[in-house]
């Protein structure tokens, strides 16, 4: 038998657009005379709706597009995941996170998801019900053993008390027939060096129960979540003999004779071309998902900045894309220079709107108040408010989506200002950290000088006092990360990032930044998550608080 994987973008509550791309993969898998086509986790909806599955009208909806779906479907095996309202509940949650199976427009099989995270950015306890034990499925002569996302994930996770891969084969040898192949449909978001774990979960599966695995995960840009696609078949014996693009839309058929398929991308793709691609997508995704057509930028000649256009320029195209510099006082010649290099080798329309006129007003306006006080951060946050404002104005005036520049590590210790630079609609970079920026950068050069080198090769600088660098007030960045990776992502405390080698009082001075500044992060726009640790609803910490290790 002929099986066709097809990974979608789908758009959250327009059954319209993912009803119709589901009804159109299909009948070319038809074409391809496949027997079976499996598409994503609550790929008809979306994922993930959160609290739109608390609105019956939603669900109402979902329910309709499902009865269509399944009369227009082609004379083949669909397995899609879908909502699943369970009527008058004796306890327990409204909905099931369900796969079916459809077959000449009738569901002849159901699989609810039993593990429900509820880390991270994950919160499906909230809205579903945990479902019971599974039971394999006759498709055209193969047994099929179906599972949903985290379903797979029980020897990573460890938290859960059952296991649905190891319940499903002793069930199955129970009945005496064995289980052909193993599906997992999934909703899996990106985050670096995450393709490494699956692809172990995946052997260790393939090796263990000596079946191939198919594997079918969602891509696009939702809100903060990057869904990379990849997905794959992996024979008995965990090498992957079939794959899918990553960040794109895409079918791949394979057959179930010798378990074989084409390969759209390299088995194993990781490092910063994955980063790049999950970023480009997240902000066409964004723009697009959300109604926008074009966006603007701050473009101050730093490292920051010209990523964050560079990256906008590679979604969106040239034309969409509105570099401004909003030069101060303080402003070298090199920085403007570099700015419009930039603007230049990208492409993208370029203007210049000087702010020294204005500063000079607010500070004549703030005089009276402020009398012979001493300069100090409020004038270089007047400056970032002022740049912000007339940022604003134009995302106002021409209906561009404001871009924010500044980095995970910037956000991080409050090395940002609220109403200025962190202005906007959607902070690009605010999950990469600032080494992995320098990384990006020189990807983005690979080919050609797009990113000017002086850019990439002086040193940060917020350009808002006479000689300013970002290290008179910061760690090296090198070191800044690595204190921030150990904090963030693996959540130890000051002892244990001093045993990794580490000054004392500059760790302590680094997680105090980090809980000061809670307040400006929840103010902040939202971010694409590309760690494993983002700053956004996946990271839930009060304001105030007063908690020091």
């Amino acid at each position: 038998m002929k099986i066709a994987l097809v990974q979608i973008n789908p758009v959250i509550g327009d059954f319209g657009v993912n009803s119709r791309k589901i009804l159109e993969a299909s009948l070319k898998a038809e074409k391809a005379k496949c027997g079976l086509v499996v598409f994503p986790e609550l790929v008809l909806s979306g994922y993930p709706p959160q609290d739109l599955l608390e609105r019956p009208a939603f669900l109402a909806a979902h329910d309709r597009a499902l009865a269509q779906l399944c009369r227009e479907l082609p004379d083949l095996d669909v397995l899609i995941g879908c909502i699943e309202q369970r009527h008058q509940p004796q306890g327990g949650k409204r909905l099931y996170n369900s796969a079916v199976l459809i077959r000449k427009g009738t569901i002849i099989h159901r699989v609810r998801k039993q593990l429900l995270p509820t880390y991270d950015v994950f919160d499906e306890k909230r809205y579903f019900e945990p479902g019971e034990q599974s039971e394999a499925v006759e498709c055209n002569g193969l047994r099929l053993g179906i599972t949903i996302c985290e379903d797979i994930w029980h020897s990573v996770i460890g938290e859960y008390g059952n296991d649905p891969v190891e319940e499903l084969f002793a069930g199955v040898k129970a009945g005496g027939r064995s289980i052909d192949c193993l599906i997992n449909i999934s909703a899996s978001p990106f985050q670096r060096d995450k393709e490494r774990v699956r692809h172990g979960i995946f052997r260790s599966l393939c090796s263990r129960y000596q079946v191939p695995l198919l594997y079918v995960n969602q891509i696009g840009g939702q809100d903060s979540l990057l869904f990379d696609g990849r997905s794959l078949l992996m024979n008995s014996e965990g090498e992957i003999s079939a794959k899918c693009r990553g960040f794109e839309e895409d079918i791949l058929v394979i057959d179930s004779d010798d378990w074989s398929g084409p390969m759209h991308e390299p088995a194993e793709e990781e490092g910063l071309a994955a980063v790049h691609d999950a970023l480009v997508m997240g902000v066409r995704d964004y723009i697009g998902k959300c109604g926008f057509r074009s966006v603007v930028l701050g473009l101050s000649g730093g490292i920051d900045s010209a990523l964050t256009a560079a990256l906008a320029v590679k979604a969106l195209g040239a034309e969409n894309v509105l570099g401004v510099a909003l030069p101060s006082p303080y402003s070298s010649d090199d920085s403007m220079e570099d700015a419009k290099a930039l603007a230049y080798n990208l492409g993208c329309r370029f203007e210049v709107i000087p702010i020294s006129k204005l500063f000079t007003a607010f500070q004549e306006s703030l005089h009276p108040i402020f009398g012979d006080l001493p300069t100090d951060l409020a004038e270089q946050n007047l400056q970032a408010r002022i740049r912000g404002n007339l940022l604003m104005a134009l995302s106002n005036k021409f209906g561009h989506l404001l871009l924010s520049t500044g980095n995970k590590s910037e956000m991080a210790v409050g090395y940002c200002t609220l109403y200025g630079d962190m202005n906007g609609g959607l902070a690009v970079i605010s999950d990469v950290p600032k080494q992995l920026v320098y990384e990006l950068s020189h990807f983005v050069n690979r080919e050609r000088e797009i990113i000017p080198a002086r850019t990439i090769n002086k040193a940060p600088t917020a350009e808002l006092k006479p000689d300013q660098c970002d290290q008179d007030d910061l760690p090296d960045y090198e070191i800044l990360d690595q204190i921030l990776e150990l904090h963030l992502e693996e959540q130890l405390g000051v002892e244990e990032i001093v045993e990794r080698g580490f000054e004392k009082e500059l760790v302590r001075d680094v997680l105090r930044r980090v809980r000061i500044n809670e307040y400006k992060r929840k103010q902040a726009a939202m971010g694409l998550k590309v760690t494993s640790k983002a700053f956004g609803y996946g990271r839930r910490y009060p304001n105030a608080q007063n908690f020091q290790d």
